[in-house]
């Protein structure tokens, strides 16, 4: 009997099918495991066929329906192991298996891929223009040096036309990834021997002989990190059920080459935007520090409780659910951790009051005391000055810079406030209460008194982070190599938290990788996302300069988003149900759909509405599990890690997006007001980023000032 694996171009086709299709893929691939090999190649019904004039003579198509053809590569060795490889609309089917060479590399011995048609040519107009630049990026590494590390013939001739990083990026979906990889690795500046090291040798196989061995099974066998192998009918049945939870781990090799290196020297910041695979690559970092050492323990951690949940879920999936592998490592908010360190080094747990409440007691310092300032600029004052600089005393407020505030402090003023400060913290006491953020600031403060917690440190939505969590996090772990394993994204900060990592003891200079392909949405839905922040420029992630998403782009493309206004929020939420109801009927899983909006009261009446047209529905503040069913309703703030093959945003209003209450008013912060909008802004981008196929953003009465006018969008987008 055949055997089936499944290559992970598969997969990206696959769960971008409708309903019908992916039936038919499910019962082609049932009959291609109950035929011989011969029997498959006389069977009238799958029509496997070879493809023409194609590069690789291998080349085979199977028939789904009349319209859709799966595309496989087939053995030519005597070996009984077939490769899927996708699943494309009938005439583009042969053009697709045409242009691809499938070959084992050299080096690794892994299968690879590439459009050999594309690159060949593209090379020749680039030969011309690099026969009279002044310099070649790869120009001080000899032929011999490359192909130790597994560059072939053809790969090599193109790399000899690479100008420089830019033009590299270029030829990123052309290259065969393991190639692509060590090509990223040199123009980073390592050596060939640490590439060999963090590239090569980590995927070349023990028992690899002197030449490549060229079967098609054992180059599969050898490619567990992009092909997934069948064993039997039950298997294949499984696993055509379930493959976007594959997606939600799967690394490509730009993410894969920051996961995997061996050791860094130090603290590590991974950036990117939404979709580029920075939680991924931080889940895979986890799985590699944990198989240094039996020993290890690592710490991974993230702002909110949602995001602890999605961490933990893709976590087990990544290690296959390994209990002994999971009970080395916490995954656990910040908070909760600082939480836990202070009840366990102070014997007592402390009780931090919630954001009304806070709000409330500065509101009482600011009647008791007669003060000019509102309760918002006092509670501002506190977080981003106080609490953010660690500041103690009266002398060191008055000193201090207070960068990113509008309004100015003569030293008089500034005494006048501390007193309200001093005032904010003996209520805290005298009601023995706290805040979060003060239960940070003694964890920092009890760490550095005592051994350090964890090996490893990993850190997702690092955006989000308050300085007093960063001091918290840096005394968790001693200083050294492979200490801080950071991501984050600044055009996702929707909470008001701004820092300079290096001030907090955290240099990461000389350690930064940005990652701009955006693998989880389509091109469609990032043009028009990323039209809500074009308006406005972004501070970066260590608050030392502006961050850009320059660059930032989708391989996938798909449908349009569909954005409109109703007269009424009654007429919004009835088409919510009809969208929802059409997702479901072409083979979306519930479970597979998010719906936000601004606020909870706008969220009940969807749920209302989808339970009474029988669509089962939870809320994420539940913490359903991945294998309850129901569509996912959350707010804007807690769809932040999220993912859904579709989205719809409601109530994206002039009223709600921005909303008046969390915007500082210009008299009182004009500098603070800017950030306050722009914070509004990132949070409507990141609702709308976390869709990946399809995207749904809609409103009654008047629009939000942040949904992209159509002029303001990229031509293919209109």
């Amino acid at each position: 009997m055949p055997q089936l694996a499944f290559a992970n171009s598969f997969w990206e086709s696959y769960d971008s099918l409708e309903k019908p299709v992916k039936a038919g893929v499910r019962k082609a691939m049932q009959k291609f495991q109950l035929l011989s090999v011969p029997e498959l190649h006389a069977d009238k019904g799958l029509h496997l066929e070879s493809v023409q004039n194609a590069q690789d003579t291998r080349m085979r198509t199977i028939r789904i329906n009349d319209f859709w053809r799966g595309v496989v590569l087939a053995p030519d060795d005597g070996s009984d192991v077939f490769l899927l490889v996708n699943v494309v609309r009938h005439d583009d089917a042969y053009t697709w298996a045409a242009k691809r060479l499938y070959t084992t590399n050299s080096a690794t011995r892994a299968l690879e891929v590439r459009n050999v048609v594309a690159l060949e040519h593209l090379t020749p107009a680039l030969e011309k223009a690099a026969a009279v630049a002044d310099s070649l990026l790869f120009a001080k590494y000899s032929d011999g040096v490359l192909r130790e590390l597994g560059i072939d013939d053809q790969v090599l001739r193109a790399v000899r036309t690479i100008v420089d990083e830019a033009q590299l990026k270029a030829f990123e979906t052309l290259l065969p990834e393991d190639q692509c990889e060590v090509l990223q690795y040199l123009a980073e500046g390592f050596g060939p021997d640490e590439v060999y090291r963090d590239v090569v040798a980590v995927r070349r196989p023990v028992d690899a002989g002197p030449d490549p061995d060229e079967s098609l099974a054992v180059a599969i066998a050898n490619t567990t990190s992009r092909i997934t192998l069948v064993s039997g009918p039950e298997e294949l049945t499984d696993i055509l059920e379930k493959p976007f939870t594959a997606w939600r781990v799967f690394l490509h090799p730009s993410q894969r080459r920051v996961a995997y290196r061996v050791s860094y020297g130090g603290p590590v910041q991974i950036t990117g935007g939404p979709g580029t695979g920075k939680t991924v690559a931080a889940l895979h970092r986890v799985k590699h520090l944990l198989s240094r050492s039996p020993d290890t323990r690592v710490l991974l951690t993230t702002y909110t409780n949602a995001l602890v949940s999605s961490l933990r879920e893709n976590l087990s999936l990544l290690v296959d659910d390994d209990q002994a592998l999971l009970g080395r490592v916490d995954v656990t908010t910040v908070n909760a951790y600082a939480h836990g360190v202070v009840t366990h080094l102070d014997g007592r747990a402390p009780s931090p009051v919630n954001d009304r409440d806070e709000r409330q007691l500065w509101q009482r310092v600011v009647k008791q005391l007669g003060l000019p300032w509102t309760e918002q600029f006092l509670a501002q004052e506190y977080r981003n000055v106080v609490l953010a600089q660690d500041l103690r005393t009266a002398d060191s407020y008055r000193s201090a810079l207070r960068r990113g505030r509008g309004s100015a402090l003569p030293s008089a003023r500034r005494g006048q406030l501390w007193s309200a400060v001093e005032l904010f913290e003996s209520i805290l006491r005298a009601q023995k209460v706290t805040t979060h953020l003060k239960v940070c600031a003694r964890a920092a403060d009890l760490l550095a008194g005592s051994a350090p917690t964890h090996d490893h440190v990993v850190v997702d939505e690092a955006q989000d982070l308050h300085p007093a969590q960063w001091r918290v996090l840096r005394g968790a772990v001693a200083a050294g190599a492979d200490d801080l394993f950071i991501t984050g994204d600044p055009h996702q900060r929707i909470y008001d938290s701004k820092v300079s990592l290096g001030s907090l003891g955290i240099s990461v200079t000389g350690r930064t990788h940005r990652l701009r392909i955006n693998y989880r949405s389509t091109e469609e839905i990032l043009v028009w996302s990323t039209g809500v922040l074009s308006p406005v420029s972004v501070d970066d992630l260590g608050g030392e300069g502006s961050d850009t998403l320059a660059g930032y782009r989708s391989l996938l493309h798909g449908r349009r988003p569909h954005v409109n206004g109703y007269g009424s929020e009654q007429a919004e939420v009835a088409a919510l149900v009809e969208r929802v109801e059409d997702w479901i009927a072409q083979g979306i899983r519930p479970s597979e759909i998010g719906v936000c909006a601004r606020f909870n009261v706008l969220l009940d009446k969807a749920y209302g509405k989808l339970a009474a047209a029988g669509v089962p529905v939870v809320r994420v503040r539940d913490n359903p599990g991945p294998d309850q069913d129901g569509v996912r309703l959350a707010t804007m703030h807690a769809m932040k890690g999220l993912e859904f093959r579709c989205v719809a945003v409601l109530g994206v209003t002039a009223g709600a997006v921005p909303f008046a209450r969390e915007v500082t008013p210009a008299s009182v912060d004009a500098l603070q007001r800017d950030a306050d909008l722009l914070r509004e802004r990132c949070l409507l981008f990141v609702a709308c980023t976390r869709a990946r196929e399809a995207l749904s953003v809609t409103w009654s009465g008047s629009a939000s000032s942040f949904v992209p006018r159509p002029d303001q969008l990229a031509d293919e987008t209109i």
